[in-house]
């Protein structure tokens, strides 16, 4: 059987996104897939698949917002700034001191657009060359700040009071695409005066898929085995509602099924932005670039077939 859709997968711990996708690839026997956000193998949680045709959506899906719980252990760094590196520098355990209204403001002040270093463990090209690549030949190398978008950051449990160890601090971000996780961690330490990592990770969201309707991978292989994997796939197209959306009819949705550019003299975004194009029964058509000015809509990704007609 040939899928098309978003499964939605809830990633284990000691998979790459790729891991998965080639697994995927076995299980369905289908070639046609592809992961919409690369997680770290250590790092666990939603990792929307695209199948068949809604491999397209790929770069659209990948723009969405993405929402993580993560926990970060003040007390000591990496040289990989999760729990996963070698340690570079360390505090004696039970020494570190924090109250939690400072925590609080901590948090909150991260809340905005802010500048991000990315970290020397990292798939970031820089000169043609993957910083982790670079890292791993002993060499570290001035990386520019990125500009990305903190949402919404909460606290969700606070291990501060603590006669050994390091505190801990747990915490639920929404963030935009870009976002490193273990970067924004160190960075909170930083800004409380003390070493930190990130000691855990789970996506909990991408966009408007959460967790609990991620599929374990022994759920979609058994799903898959009864026939009944359909009934997870979502519609690509009601992923990105973000992207507005106009409805045609007539010889205009037969001229978008085409792939021909067609009028559409309102609901047009004025910045020449895309579009999600319906026809009158609800048909998805495709994504098309609007001109406000000309009032047409030039296509960019055609989905729907038009059908033939009965004197062809």
């Amino acid at each position: 059987m040939i899928y098309e859709g978003v499964l939605p997968v809830n990633k284990p711990a000691g998979f790459t996104s790729h891991d998965v996708v080639a697994k995927m690839r076995r299980i369905l026997k289908m070639k046609r897939i592809g992961h919409t956000g690369t997680l770290d193998p250590q790092v666990t949680g939603v990792l929307p698949l695209c199948l068949g045709r809604a491999t397209r959506f790929v770069e659209y899906i990948q723009e969405l917002p993405k929402e993580y719980e993560a926990e970060l252990t003040i007390g000591y760094a990496t040289d990989t700034e999760d729990w996963t590196g070698e340690t570079v520098q360390s505090l004696e355990p039970g020494s570190v001191r924090l109250e939690e209204d400072r925590v609080r403001v901590a948090l909150a002040s991260f809340v905005g657009t802010i500048d991000q270093v990315p970290p020397m463990y990292s798939a970031v090209k820089v000169g043609g060359k993957k910083l982790y690549e670079l890292a791993r030949e002993g060499k570290e190398i001035e990386r520019k700040s990125r500009k990305v978008d903190i949402y919404e950051l909460e606290p969700l449990k606070l291990e501060l009071e603590l006669d050994a160890g390091y505190p801990k601090i747990r915490f639920r971000v929404l963030c935009s695409k870009g976002t490193y996780i273990r970067t924004l961690c160190v960075d909170i330490g930083k800004a409380l005066g003390y070493p930190a990592v990130m000691t855990d990770l789970v996506r909990s969201s991408t966009g408007s898929i959460a967790l609990d309707r991620c599929l374990r991978i022994e759920q979609i292989e058994e799903l898959h085995r009864l026939g009944r994997l359909h009934e997870a796939i979502l519609p690509a197209d009601r992923l990105v509602t973000h992207i507005p959306s106009v409805e045609i009819t007539g010889r205009d949705a037969l001229h978008a099924m085409q792939g021909k550019t067609i009028r559409a003299e309102s609901g047009l975004p004025a910045d020449g932005g895309l579009v999600r194009v319906y026809d009158d029964q609800g048909t998805f058509i495709g994504l098309f670039r609007a001109d406000s000015r000309s009032g047409t809509l030039r296509p960019e990704k055609v989905f729907a077939q038009a059908e033939p007609r009965p004197d062809a």
